[in-house]
Formats: structure tokens, sequence, C-alpha cells
């Protein structure tokens, strides 16, 4: 696997579901060579989508990794999902990657999960690309789009290209290629070989002064970057390419701009030059800067490691599909080199693992491109024979211990409970959900001993329906499925302060304990519970009771609370007292009290049942605003903007996930199909009187 690693590119697709992510993706294997014919998501024949679910769907629910060369670079690119529901598997992409492409369709711009994607990458500091999309679509505008990209993602986007015509071809101006400002030439596509040869012309007369235009836009954002630029530009000197190219690559590689490029993928337009930029511009991981950790021995000591061969050995577990033969891993390598038949050492699990065999990974566990000897820093590959690591845990040196940030996912929104019919299906369910928790951090599943049923959580209704589908047929299990439910959780509405105690006699011994505890709400209603010391001073309690209550307190705080016994959430407690007494005065005694406090606090705190909210991004034509709005207002929703968005109105609006269920299907009755909605986890709020008068208090 010997490679230079500054050819190296680990990249990403990401997007909004449907603006084109895997198209994209089979567009660049097939004029890369990687493929010899392009397939089709409508048709299910594409390289990464080859699960039956995505098959059907039409759209990608797990991440997919394919190596491929372009030119002179090695390209190891992660296809990610664009539904809210599956936010998980872009997440730990991103956590992994270099860089990122990120696609924009030309007729819907900025949507809602082009939002979260993008809030995504920058959260982990990712240089990105930007790709506008379907330019050959009825309403599809260039401009419109780019317009766009600033103002809703706080970014900088430099077009380094722009369209010649928009539209499909039967308009006046369709869409027939692209000019390059850099190159300053236009590039059309054969579409007698899917685009795959690229065709290079002088950019004509009547266009020459659009080109001029748009380029002298591009310089100007580049001088701030390129002081050599500046120069040359004040003396009215050219400029080579090279290095407006340099000053791209640096400004990108630093996140102070985004270079924009455009095409139709479908088409084979546009990707060509698409694959030059990732060549360009986005970084190797020598570029990137070095990886942060922990000694897992002496947590309070940072260590560092730099993408380098004669680094200690590092890597992150990011993924882990199971399989029969043994789990596959799928890791990122930091630093040093990780051989087969090795052992390394898991600091979350503070234990070491077996790595039997090393597989270069191509699209998902059903196909592996070949296996390897030997792994060097940079490389994402897959890793059989450990057994009980998890996503997120770190891989390292057995004697040069480091433990790497791990990575974290948001909470499940909604539950539905299943019941297997018979107690074979009930072992052979318990094995299945086991391995599905393996592979989708997301996913839980909990067994109610007394009713025999299990409660699977997961991220929306379309995951929850997905992981149906597993259950029943790839796994063919007979089960029940019952109604999904809102996972609420409880909290309290003003800050109390309670005493507890403990005052029992057992046998000859008087037993006494007392606590003084301050229950506070949070403004993060989300937040999870926080217990603290804050008993110093003159009367303390010793150390060794004062861990008691404290460790008794942090256990009730994690459990539930007294409306329905959902998790609690958004609270503070406090030790701020207590007294003892020399005799009877034991770890027990203060154990009883700090549980007798706890349950007063909740008791006068006016206990709250919260409900999530989700935030809806609606796009819709004119003619269905009045419906929709409508609508949403019957299921308690709180609209707070609406706005023009080339041929169609975007409502972003928020609403409890209680009175949502469905609205994927209500909101196209409404619409006649013309409307699409995307959701994603906003928050709680306090859930109606009648709602927490329907839980036992």
């Amino acid at each position: 696997m010997a490679r230079d690693i500054y050819s190296l590119r680990n990249i990403g697709i990401i997007a909004h579901i449907d603006a084109g992510k895997t198209t994209v993706t089979e567009r660049m294997l097939y004029v890369s060579g990687a493929k010899h014919r392009a397939g089709g998501v409508d048709q299910g024949t594409t390289e990464t989508d080859d699960d039956p679910e995505e098959q059907e769907r039409g759209i990608t629910i797990y991440s997919a990794c394919v190596t491929f060369r372009w030119k002179n670079s090695i390209i190891n690119l992660l296809d990610t999902p664009g539904h809210v529901d599956f936010t998980a598997e872009v997440e730990r992409c991103l956590r992994v990657l270099d860089g990122a492409v990120v696609v924009f369709s030309g007729r819907e711009g900025v949507e809602a999960q082009s939002e979260t994607v993008w809030r995504q990458a920058d959260k982990y500091e990712v240089p990105r690309i930007v790709f506008i999309n379907k330019l050959d679509r009825e309403g599809a505008d260039f401009y419109r789009v780019l317009d766009e990209i600033g103002p809703r993602l706080n970014a900088q986007p430099i077009a380094l290209q722009i369209p010649v015509g928009m539209g499909p071809a039967h308009l006046a101006d369709p869409f027939r290629g692209v000019i390059d400002l850099v190159e300053q030439r236009l590039y059309r596509f054969s579409s007698e070989d899917d685009g795959k040869q690229l065709l290079e012309e002088v950019v004509p007369d009547e266009l020459q002064e659009d080109m001029r235009n748009w380029r002298e836009l591009m310089l100007e954002s580049l001088y701030s970057i390129s002081n050599e630029l500046l120069e040359l530009a004040l003396e009215e000197q050219p400029i080579p390419i090279e290095l407006i190219r340099k000053a791209i690559r640096e400004g990108c590689i630093n996140r102070v701009i985004q270079p924009v490029l455009c095409g139709s993928a479908l088409h084979g337009m546009g990707v060509q030059p698409l694959l030059d930029a990732v060549s360009h511009y986005l970084p190797s991981p020598m570029d990137r800067p070095p990886v942060h950790g922990i000694d897992p021995k002496k947590p309070e000591r940072e260590l560092t490691r730099h993408p380098t061969g004669d680094d200690p050995f590092c890597a992150l577990v990011f993924k882990i599909l199971p399989a029969k033969t043994g789990d596959l891993y799928w890791i990122r390598v930091y630093s040093g080199v990780l051989n087969s038949n090795s052992r390394v050492y898991v600091p979350n699990r503070d234990t070491k693992e077996n790595i039997a065999q090393l597989w270069q990974i191509h699209a998902t566990k059903k196909e592996r491109q070949g296996q390897v000897q030997s792994l060097e820093c940079g490389d994402i590959a897959c890793a059989i024979g450990p057994r009980t690591a998890i996503t997120g845990d770190t891989f390292c040196d057995t004697r040069e211990m480091i433990q790497l940030p791990s990575i974290q996912f948001a909470q499940a929104v909604l539950s539905m409970a299943i019941e297997p019919e018979n107690a074979t299906e009930r072992k052979k369910l318990a094995e299945v959900l086991e391995m599905l928790k393996r592979q989708d951090p997301t996913f839980h599943a909990v067994e109610n001993q007394e009713s025999g049923q299990t409660l699977i959580s997961g991220m929306g209704e379309l995951h929850l329906d997905v992981i149906k589908h597993r259950l029943t047929r790839d796994f063919n299990l007979n089960v029940k499925f019952y109604k999904p439910r809102v996972n609420y959780r409880e909290t309290i509405g003003q800050k109390v302060k309670v005493e507890g105690q403990c005052n029992r006699q057992i046998g000859a011994t008087q037993m006494f304990a007392r606590v003084q505890l301050l229950m506070e709400p949070l403004e993060d209603r989300a937040a999870p519970p926080i217990v603290l010391d804050r008993f110093f001073g003159e009367g303390a309690l010793p150390d060794e009771l004062k861990a008691a209550v404290l460790e008794e307190l942090r256990g009730r705080a994690q459990g539930g609370g007294l409306i329905g016994s959902f998790p609690l959430t958004g609270l503070r407690v406090s030790l701020i007292g207590g007294e003892m007494r020399e005799v009877g005065s034991d770890v027990v005694a203060f154990r009883i009290a700090a549980n007798d406090g706890f349950d007063e606090a909740l008791k006068s705190g006016e206990p709250v049942l919260l409900e999530p909210v989700m935030r809806l991004d609606i796009v819709t034509p004119d003619d269905y605003m009045g419906e929709i709005v409508g609508d949403l207002q019957q299921r308690r929703a709180i609209i707070e903007s609406t706005e023009a968005r080339g041929i169609m109105t975007g409502i972003i609006a928020f609403a409890p996930l209680k009175e949502l269920f469905g609205y994927s299907s209500a909101i196209r009755s409404l619409s006649q199909g013309r409307a699409a909605c995307s959701m994603e986890p906003h928050g709680y709020q306090p859930a109606p009187e009648q709602d927490a008068e329907g839980f036992a208090f």
C-alpha cells in the first residue's frame, strides 16, 4: 500500500437529501476509470448504494467508502446519507475526513440538511469545496444558489467556474458547459460517452466579458490571501495559473474560502474539473493539524500525534459493520504503521485487541477490494479481529498509548415497542439487536422484563422503518410492532432547597443522617443533569460520607423522574449542607438521606414533562402556502420565517414531534406531491398539561 502521503485525499460527499451526492460519486468512479459503466440511483445500480433498502427507496442510508486514482492523486471517498434520520453517518465520516465536497441542487439551493452538514463540517474544521449540481433542471439558477451560500451558511464562497446556459435542453439557453475562470477556458462534455470525454475550447467572444468580470471577482477575493498575487495585480503583470491555484489551496485549507464549481453529474458534466479541484485544493493528511489526545494513564497529560510513520501508531474506529466471519472495523490511521497479525491497545476499554486482517474498503461489507499487510498514516481501511471495541474508540501502540477524542452522536427522539412471538425468536431478536446497536450508535434497544416487550429507539420514522424492514426481511424475525412513541424528558420548574434525612432504628443502633440539597432548573432543558459538591468549610462531612451522597445523587439524576419515569434533563443538584452524629451516621444512612432529599426536591420543584421539538424546513409552491400553514397551526407549530427561494417559498417552523407522525405523507397530500419537508431535532419544551396527566404521577 506504498504511496506518497501528499497525493492522498480523504474526502466525503455531503449534502441535503436528493442533491445528487451518490450520482456525483458514481460519475467520479466512471470518469476516473474505476468503473466501465456509470450506474443510476433510480435503477439501483450505483456502486455505493448496494443495500436493498437503499435501492428500493432511492436514497443513501449507510455511508460507503470507495478508493480510486485521479491523475496523480489517490482518493478515499466516503459517500454519506442526506436524510436527517441518518445524520450519524455524516457525523462519523466528517470526524475522520481531511476535506469534503458539499453538493447543492441548482434548483432547490441551500436546504435544511445542507445547513446541518455544513455545521457538522464546521464542528470538525473540515475544509470544503462546493459543487452546484443539476444545472440542467427546470428552474436551476447557479447565481441564486451562490448568493444563498454566504449568508445562510456564514461562508465565503468563491466561484471558480460559471455555467454556460442553465436549464434543460428544450429551453432557448440550456446548460451546455462551464467556463473555468482559472484556466480561462470553456469546457464542454461529450454526450456520446456520458461525459467521460472533456472537450476544451476557447471562450467565445460573446462570453468574454462575463468571464472577465467573474474572474476579477475571484482574484479580488484572493488578494487578501496572497501578497504575491496582489503585487502582480498592482503592477498589472500577468498572473500565473499556478500562483492562483496556490492561493486558492491556501485559502481553502485554512477555511477562509470555499471554491465553487458547477455542473450536472447525471449527464457527466463538470465532474472532471471537480476531481481536478479535489486534487488541487483539498488537503492531504500532511496539510492537516496533528491530532491531540490524552494519556489514558494520566488523563491530565495531553499528547500529540503527527501524520508520519515515525510517530507511534494511533487510529480511530469510526464505523463497525457486523459480519459472520468477524466484525469489520473501519478505521482512520492518524500516525505510525499498523501491521496485520499484530496487537493494539484500546484505551477506552482498557484492553488489547488482535488485528488479524487488514482490508481496503470498497463500498460496504458486501465487497472488499483487497487484503493488505499494513496500513500507513492517512489510510482509511478495514480491520478484522477486534471483539470489544465500539465506534469512537482509539486503537494505539501497546507501549506508546494515547486516547483520541471520541465521536458524539445525537440522542434518539422516537421509540417503538416490538415483541417476539416466542422464546426462540426472543433469543434471536436479542442477538440481532445487539448487532444493530454495534453498527448504529443512534439506535437503542432495551427489553422490559415485565411486559416482554423491547423498546427500540431511533432518530425518526424513516430510521425506525428501515430497522423494521431489516428485522423482518434481512433476519427473518417473527415479531410484532407497536405504534411509535415520543421520548419525553422530565425536569423541574423552579429552584428549591430541601432537606433529606435518615432517622431509623435498626436493632440497637439509631441510624442518623441529614443533607441539604439545592435543585435548580438549567436554561438548556436538554442538557444532562449536573451534580455538584458545594459543601465546604466548617461542618463539612468526611470525604467518605460526602462521596457516598454524591454517588447516590448522580445515580438518581441518571434515572427517571416522577411524572412517567422519563429521563431527567436540564437540572442541577448541589450538596450544600449536612449533619452527622458520632454513632449511627454511616455510608448507608447518608445514601438513604440523599435519596429522601432527591425525591423531596423533585416533588417541591414542580415537575415538568418535556416533549421533543423538531425544526421543519418546508419548500412549497406559493399555491399551497395557505393549506400548509393552516395544517402547521393545527399541529401546534410556531412559524419562524417564510422566504422566497427562486420559484418556491421556504417555511421554517418548530413543532412538537408528537404532532408530526405521518407528516411527510400529509404534506404530499396537501400539495399534490409538489412540496417537500425535512426535519431535525431542535430541543425540548414543556408538554401540554393533558399529556402529563396521562402518565402516573
